[in-house]
């Protein structure tokens, strides 16, 4: 008989929320490493999906800046909600609080942008009820790198946590024994797109 136990520090489908911030057409364009912050989040899409953990997306002012990017929205399932907003904090949003209460995760994983502002915003928003917030730094970005890393320096200093897609898609997992397991290995194993900026 075994006496492992997983640690509580690592990320399962179980406590975990994936929350897919403002990744819209008419922002992307402008941001550092677009599209490497598409690739690593689609993946992250796509094994939150597989593994049932629970995706969010917001929008900002999506009149203005459009809708979420095609490679994305394809990868959002059915059931997660995609929330308009204008606040740049995603918990500003009545609905998250709403959706948040139906859920006890106690892990909110965050991508997208702008980091220095609405993930910003956002991450010290969920520090704030209590929540332990990750950020996928292959997959946030800010239209100028001083920007995300003062922002990513902030962050980590205030107790948020820093982790890449890749890591946080076999956390998930747990074990090369789970059914999902080499469809989680392939997704790894893709060749992220030449950064062209």
């Amino acid at each position: 008989m075994t006496m492992y136990q997983r640690s509580f520090s690592l990320l399962s489908p179980e406590n975990s929320l994936l929350f897919v911030i403002d990744i819209q057409e008419r922002l992307m364009p402008a941001i550092s490493k677009g599209d490497t912050i598409i690739f690593n989040t689609r993946r992250l899409l796509n094994s939150a999906q597989l593994l049932g953990v629970p995706i969010f997306v917001s929008e900002q002012y999506p009149q203005g800046l459009g809708a979420t990017v095609t490679e994305i929205a394809l990868a959002i399932p059915e059931t997660a909600p995609v929330i308009a907003k204008k606040s740049f904090s995603i918990c500003a949003v009545e609905e998250i609080e709403r959706e948040l209460e139906k859920h006890s995760a106690s892990k909110i994983i965050l991508c997208g942008v702008e980091t220095h502002v609405c993930i910003l915003q956002s991450a010290f928003d969920f520090l704030a009820m209590g929540k332990e917030v990750i950020l996928v730094i292959d997959a946030i970005g800010s239209r100028f790198p001083i920007d995300e890393a003062t922002a990513i320096r902030r962050l980590e200093s205030s107790g948020v946590t820093l982790a890449t897609a890749e890591s946080i898609m076999f956390e998930w997992c747990g074990t090369s024994e789970h059914p999902q397991f080499k469809t989680i290995s392939r997704l790894a194993k893709e060749t992220s797109p030449p950064i062209i900026r």
